[in-house]
């Protein structure tokens, strides 16, 4: 595999991907090199979406595809924001009116715990009937005040309980181990060494 499109626009996730993908055997490309519009995300769970956009984007290239679908859950929410966390308060899409929203949602509830929650998805060509599937889930919990400068979405009301840190004050080292992108990136890692 020579090249990879990375199915998605996010300058965040384009930075993480470039990071943890850095000790494989490919190159990975952003879509947008290749002027691949974003897929629509009609779909109610990750992997769903996840599926779409490396479909879309494998379908516009002619080359093998990577995608994810992620985002923040909160227990007491009954997973909300969950598939809709990047427009959760509405178009255009904006970090920090989404977290103004989850904050105000979640001033009522005595339970704070969340998760991040990522699904990769790795299509060979478009029509792959078996692509390659993984995730990773990151347990937290939400804060009122934001606290970092690093990362971007949630990461400043994530607090990550075993650091006593948000995930927006975490090093970019630490974060791509133990976060939810990190640990579907290892559990594609190992999907794709079976394969060979």
């Amino acid at each position: 595999m020579n090249k990879i499109i990375i199915a998605s626009n996010n300058p965040g996730k384009l930075r993480e991907f470039a990071a943890l993908l850095q000790s494989f055997d490919f190159e990975a490309v952003p879509q947008a090199a290749f002027g691949v519009s974003e897929a629509e995300e009609p779909h109610a769970t990750f992997v769903e979406n996840a599926l779409a956009k490396a479909r879309h984007a494998s379908q516009a290239t002619g080359l093998p595809a990577l995608a994810d679908d992620s985002g923040l859950c909160a227990l007491a929410l009954d997973g909300a924001p969950g598939v809709t966390s990047a427009r959760y308060a509405g178009e255009p899409k904006s970090d920090e009116r989404n977290n103004q929203k989850l904050v105000a949602e979640l001033k009522s509830h005595a339970d704070r715990r969340a998760f991040y929650y990522c699904a990769l998805v790795l299509v060979m060509h478009a029509a792959d009937p078996h692509p390659l599937i993984a995730d990773g889930e990151w347990y937290g919990e939400v804060i009122d005040t934001p606290r970092g400068a690093g990362g971007f979405g949630y990461d400043p009301y994530f607090l990550v309980p075993e650091f006593g840190l948000t995930a927006a004050e975490l090093s970019p080292d630490i974060k791509n181990r133990i976060s939810h992108r990190g640990k579907a990136i290892q559990a594609l890692a190992e999907k794709l060494r079976a394969r060979r």
